[in-house]
């Protein structure tokens, strides 16, 4: 039996993408390749959000091909839509397939190599999540923000929503299958069903995946400030499995950065939904991306960031310099700024982040709170680490297998990322 092995960088609509590519391998009779063995074709999805993600994705090419020089090399994702040539440079590449065909795959690896394509799987989407106790369920792919400095919209098209029955079929499976988180995720979540004929949005994908019987949590992945609805604050606030906690890119403090960006809201927007978000859902979470080194930003703009970023007190801040981007209209814009000021004001909004996820973590230390387990913290140790409803990494003691149990844990001290936890639920 041939083997096959994918290296995946960047978001979770990619790594969606990479599972039902390896679903795909599976159904034409191929095995997945781990443990550090090498295998007869690589399947590299890649990520162009930054020159780190380019730098990182051509790393990986170069890995596959040193691990085993006689196989096949595939590379898709998102350098692969615009930058065909720098991934050809190297020699060595059998295929490269573009984001919109991985679902075909195996047909196109087909053109120019035997196999058995009777074999592959005709469901649409997936049925599990290699290495994971959460599943990650795409329900809309591209944008149409077009954000000044973002490569995404080039690479990834215009926005489109996945039909409802796909998506409950998909979900029901995965949860068949012991899943008993699914995250909903999306180039642009919030901009589910816009484009459908049928008039649905994502409080209507909530609501049709809180009737299946064995799913315990739905997660929201990235959404972005424009899209966060009354409708859908109030999903959140009256929901028995619609976790509280929303991951909002910020990227900047500042309205007149923010403006540049073309990001269409302002510093008091974003700060006014997190206060509407808090007066229905006190104590939810929010995770946020910060973008540094924006072209012209000024001390006293990024001081206006460390502010916002100390008003919402988020559990988890992201925090990228910025990256100049072919295409983009931000490549163009003058006063970049030096990679020497990028580096100190990530230092120091790091440290204010840190500040900040502390104070949120503190309001929960010696309260109970469920968490689903997702693993051993480390291989052979007592040791399991999971995520409560809220996103708060705890760790937590116990010589019986947790894994995937969703358990009820008392908060009691603080680490750096997570909480240390006792088990208060008699079973565990």
């Amino acid at each position: 039996m041939k083997t096959v092995k994918f290296y995946t960088l960047g978001c979770k609509v990619n790594q969606y993408e990479t599972q039902e590519m390896r679903e795909r391998f599976q159904g034409a009779g191929f095995r997945q390749a781990n443990n550090g063995r090498k295998a007869d074709i690589y399947v590299i999805n890649t990520c162009t959000v930054t020159q780190r993600a380019d730098s990182e994705s051509l790393n990986l090419i170069r890995r596959a091909k040193r691990a085993n020089p006689d196989a096949k090399i595939i590379v898709t994702g998102c350098l692969a839509e615009l930058d065909k040539d720098k991934i050809k440079a190297g020699g060595g590449i059998s295929l490269i397939v573009r984001n919109r065909d991985k679902n075909r795959i195996i047909q196109l690896f087909n053109e120019n190599n035997e196999l058995n394509e009777n074999n592959e799987l005709k469901n649409k989407g997936i049925s599990d999540f290699f290495g994971h106790t959460r599943a990650f369920l795409k329900i809309q792919d591209g944008c149409n923000n077009f954000c000044a400095y973002c490569k995404v919209p080039l690479v990834r098209g215009a926005s489109r929503s996945r039909p409802l029955n796909e998506i409950i079929e998909e979900s029901r499976r995965l949860v068949e299958n012991n899943f008993k988180e699914i995250v909903l995720s999306g180039i642009c979540l919030g901009a589910y069903g816009r484009d459908l004929s049928r008039k649905v949005n994502l409080v209507d994908v909530i609501e049709a995946l809180e009737d299946i019987e064995g799913l315990l949590r739905i997660r929201l992945s990235s959404i972005e400030a424009g899209d966060i609805s009354d409708e859908l604050i109030c999903k959140i606030a009256e929901s028995q499995k619609l976790c509280p906690h929303l991951h909002i890119p910020m990227q900047s403090g500042d309205s007149q950065i923010l403006e540049k960006m073309n990001r269409r809201y302002t510093k008091a927007d974003y700060l006014n939904l997190i206060y509407k978000l808090r007066s229905k859902v006190p104590q939810i979470a929010i995770t946020t991306d910060v973008l540094v080194g924006f072209p012209g930003e000024s001390e006293e703009n990024f001081q206006n960031t460390v502010t916002l970023i100390k008003e919402v007190s988020p559990l988890k801040t992201h925090i990228f310099p910025y990256s100049r981007r072919e295409g983009t209209p931000a490549a163009n814009f003058e006063d970049q700024i030096s990679p020497v000021i990028i580096k100190a004001r990530i230092e120091h909004l790091k440290e204010i982040a840190g500040h900040s996820s502390l104070e949120y973590k503190k309001q929960f230390l010696n309260k109970e709170i469920p968490v689903l387990i997702e693993g051993r913290l480390r291989e052979g140790a007592d040791l399991w680490e999971g995520y409560s409803n809220n996103y708060i990494k705890a760790i937590i003691r116990s010589k019986l297998n947790l894994k995937n149990k969703l358990i009820c844990a008392k908060f009691k001290k603080i680490f750096k990322d997570s909480v240390l936890a006792i088990s208060v639920d008699s079973e565990f």
